[in-house]
Parts: structure tokens; C-alpha cells; sequence
């Protein structure tokens, strides 16, 4: 089997949820963000620049962006929305069409909407089934996840 690396979005790698469940888990101290998000979801894509500027202003943080788009689209539409949205993260793309079990691995309590992130280390784990209004709002619920 192949084996898949980290990335930016210039290469959108394309997993099924075995082969991104050790994404979602650390032994770091340090934090992980991850946000499922798509382009036809209104709020995912408004937050987007939050997430960027996240990373922007914490590059002790590792934040990836999971796509719930269609791996069929990932040149012709995806890589280009990233461009101009300026959106240079890590982006992967989740392909696994059985939902129902895979959102239950992640978080029994979510219901499978998005946007959806999760907050991690090695130590404490937070899940966020909402939107985020601004860069600080995203800042103070990690900071409220990490240190409490």
C-alpha cells in the first residue's frame, strides 16, 4: 500500500477514514486543529480565513483542513477555491461514503454537520459542531480547551 504524506494543498491527498483516524490522535504536547469543512457550505467557508490566520499567527499549532468535497473535483475546483481564498494549509479530502460509522468514531455526540473541529493534544480533546465568528473567537475556545 502507498504510503500517503503530510501536505499543503498544491497535493490533496484522498483518504477513507481508516487512513485519517491517525490524523485525529497525537502523543505531542503539541495542538492539533482539525476542521471538516466543504466548499458548498456557506459557514465552513466563511471561517476558512480564520483557520488561516490561526495558523498564520500559531505555527506551533498544526492546523488541517479535512474537505468533505468531491474527489472528482480537486483540480478543477477545489485547489483553484483554495488559491483564492488563500488558503495554504494542510487539506486532505475525506472519501468514505459510511458516514454513519466513521462520525460515531469521531464524536458519538455529533450529528454529522458541519463545520466541525476538533481540538487536541495529547492530553485534552474538544469538539466544536458550529461556526467560528472571527480569528479570536477560534483562539479563545482553543485556549479554553488547552488550558482548562
Amino acid at each position: 500500500m502507498e504510503t500517503k504524506k503530510t501536505c499543503t494543498n498544491d497535493t490533496i491527498l484522498v483518504y477513507n477514514f481508516e487512513e485519517l483516524a491517525p490524523l485525529l490522535q497525537t502523543n505531542k504536547e503539541q495542538t492539533i486543529v482539525v476542521n471538516f469543512w466543504a466548499m458548498w457550505c456557506v459557514p465552513c467557508v466563511k471561517e476558512l480565513p480564520y483557520f488561516q490566520a490561526l495558523a498564520d499567527a500559531h505555527p506551533e499549532l498544526e492546523v488541517v483542513l479535512v474537505s468533505m468535497d468531491f474527489p472528482a473535483e480537486i483540480e478543477s475546483t477545489l485547489k483553484p477555491f483554495l488559491r483564492e481564498k488563500n488558503i495554504n494549509l494542510k487539506v486532505v479530502l475525506l472519501d468514505d461514503p459510511d458516514a454513519n460509522t466513521w462520525i460515531d468514531k469521531i464524536d458519538p455526540n455529533w450529528s454529522g454537520a458541519i463545520p466541525f473541529t476538533i481540538v487536541f493534544n495529547n492530553n485534552k480533546r474538544a469538539y466544536f459542531e458550529q461556526s467560528f465568528e472571527s480569528l479570536e473567537d477560534l483562539e479563545n475556545q482553543i485556549n479554553q480547551t488547552i488550558n482548562n
